[in-house]
């Protein structure tokens, strides 16, 4: 089961949450839950964790929350060095291993639809002033007790309030293919996907016109605790 509060006694969300997924039911606003990215070197393992707390879970919809503060799983060097230090021509064929740390800065509001091969984060600036959107494009998001897994796929999207967007982490993609962690015909799907993340925001339709931006988390909100076990195995998947 995931954990609930940083430091401090259990407050039922992680276990309810964990018995309403096990028995097919929707979490509800509150329950602490996980959002992992596998290894994209080695799908078996995974390298990022982020304990979140539900906002809203729906057939249309999930969102969750990322407070400031959460204790979280990333990768690092072998070393220790920060994976964004390291020259790109390098930074994916170094040796890797996991550390923790913690989100620190604004929180983040993660909505995803069920099968896009993307998620929108939303960023604030301090004081709630809005920042952006942010278009992680992924692996559709599999669904176990404890959260959802997915794999990240480099390449993102940033949309701004003004409505204007712009690619993000070219640089990063075209290296990937590179070093081998994504094939040709791969990369092209995730570019697909991207124009058609791109089509939706074009069209200015939901998330981005639907007021997220206007959204606060509720006070009475711990913040999730990191589990020892958090990259255990999902006991069964759901789509």
């Amino acid at each position: 089961m995931v954990d609930t509060t940083e430091g401090g006694a259990a407050d039922g969300r992680g276990t309810a949450g964990a018995k309403r997924a096990a028995d097919g039911a929707r979490w509800a606003p509150g329950d602490h839950i996980l959002w992992r990215y596998r290894d994209n070197a080695d799908t078996g393992r995974f390298h990022i964790c982020r304990p979140m707390t539900v906002v809203q879970d729906t057939d249309e919809l999930l969102a969750v929350w990322m407070a400031p503060g959460t204790a979280c799983i990333k990768p690092v060097l072998a070393d220790g060095t920060p994976v964004h230090r390291e020259p790109l021509s390098t930074r994916y064929t170094k040796p890797r291993r996991t550390a923790r740390d913690h989100w620190f800065g604004t929180g983040v509001l993660k909505l995803a639809r069920p099968g896009d091969p993307w998620s929108v984060w939303l960023f604030w600036e301090r004081g709630w002033q809005f920042k952006n959107w942010y278009v992680n494009l992924e692996e559709p998001r599999r669904r176990w007790s404890g959260g959802i897994d997915s794999e990240d796929h480099f390449l993102d999207i940033c949309v701004y309030p003004d409505r204007h967007w712009e690619w993000r982490d070219e640089d990063e993609f075209a290296q990937a293919q590179r070093d081998g962690l994504m094939t040709e015909a791969q990369a092209a799907e995730v570019r697909s996907a991207g124009r058609a993340a791109i089509a939706q925001i074009t069209a200015w339709r939901g998330p981005y016109a639907d007021g997220w931006e206007d959204w606060r988390p509720d006070p009475a909100w711990g913040v999730p605790r990191l589990p020892e076990d958090w990259d255990r195995a999902p006991e069964h998947l759901r789509s």
